[in-house]
């Protein structure tokens, strides 16, 4: 699988509230994958930039980070997942909200990897529910490179309410 070098295909709604998804170095579901790592922590509103970094492996080899400024509400619970694969030359950081529907808009968002090569990177302005799909973000919204997948907010999209 190759790393993605450009903007990903799929369509969506504006990003009210991401599920980042960044598999390193071509995780597969057939590898065995090691006892995944969960760390909660606060999305905060305000406009400011935030960073949340956890890291995992042996020594900590690989490190994900999660830069961001959101607005509206007040401070949500979220998670970072990490997982490595049992020869520890894969892993995969998912970024979260287990309670679900957000009401915070984030301005802009960047999921980041230290260690690794992204080889799959997808963002969703809503993550599956019941009988519902995904909804990725559109390609101008969301760009994959080797190390990172960044939202670009874009100033004549609407946002709607999921």
């Amino acid at each position: 699988m190759a790393a993605p070098s450009g903007r990903r295909n799929g369509g969506g709604a504006a990003s009210l509230w991401p599920v980042l998804l960044l598999a390193a170095m071509g995780l597969r579901l057939a590898e065995a994958v090691s006892e995944p790592t969960t760390v909660a922590f606060d999305v905060r509103p305000g406009g400011v930039v935030h960073s949340f970094t956890q890291s995992v492996g042996p020594g900590d080899k690989y490190t994900c980070v999660f830069t961001y400024a959101s607005q509206g509400g007040t401070n949500e619970k979220w998670q970072m997942s990490l997982g490595t694969s049992e020869d520890h030359q894969h892993f995969t950081c998912t970024i979260w909200r287990p309670q679900g529907k957000s009401y915070l808009y984030f301005t802009q968002f960047k999921a980041e990897v230290r260690g690794a090569e992204i080889e799959y990177g997808m963002a969703y302005s809503k993550a599956a529910f019941e009988r519902e799909s995904d909804v990725p973000l559109k390609n101008e919204e969301f760009e994959v490179t080797k190390t990172a997948g960044v939202y670009q907010w874009i100033m004549d999209t609407e946002p709607s309410i999921a």
